[in-house]
């Protein structure tokens, strides 16, 4: 480890310490900006024993295009919701799936459950702590293969393929 990389262990996580800094005190006052930059160098330093070992991302394109589908997912289910919970003659079939994990890696297993909490209707309940199963509660559950099967084929399977896990 070189000495600039011990004086900064985590360059984008201070990069965006700084700016977060300056856009919360919004100016750009000599004294914020050196202020900014002090936390920006500490915060990483302070903390960096307390970080797991950050899987490296194998395929930022395919991280991009994952980005680019949880959104629109993220629209889409906000849609099928809103109809949903409108229409008078719909009524919501609630339930809780046991959804098996193919992938063991933490981060990707947070990131997944993140990811289904994130789309409307559906919310990670609990991960196993051997990180075999995420239990879900889904607003509106008609077919549980179904469902189990797009959370593999939309999530669980890019993020697989994002950091080669």
């Amino acid at each position: 480890m070189t000495r600039v990389e011990r004086l900064f262990p985590a360059p984008t996580l201070g990069l965006v310490l700084f700016v977060t800094w300056l856009l919360m005190v919004r100016s750009l006052a000599p004294g914020q900006i050196l202020l900014g930059a002090f936390l920006a160098i500490i915060i990483p330093l302070l903390t960096r024993r307390f970080w797991l070992p950050f899987p490296r991302v194998k395929h930022p394109v395919k991280l991009a295009l994952f980005v680019i589908g949880v959104l629109r997912d993220i629209v889409v289910a906000n849609l099928q919701v809103s109809l949903l919970i409108l229409s008078p003659k719909r009524t919501p079939h609630p339930g809780f799936i046991e959804y098996p994990l193919n992938v063991s890696d933490r981060l990707a297993v947070t990131l997944l459950a993140n990811t289904v909490t994130m789309t409307p209707g559906t919310v990670s309940a609990y991960i196993r702590q051997d990180l075999t199963a995420l239990f879900i509660h889904v607003l509106d559950m008609r077919d549980e293969e179904s469902i189990i099967r797009e959370i593999h084929e939309r999530y669980e399977k890019p993020l697989k393929e994002i950091f080669e896990c």
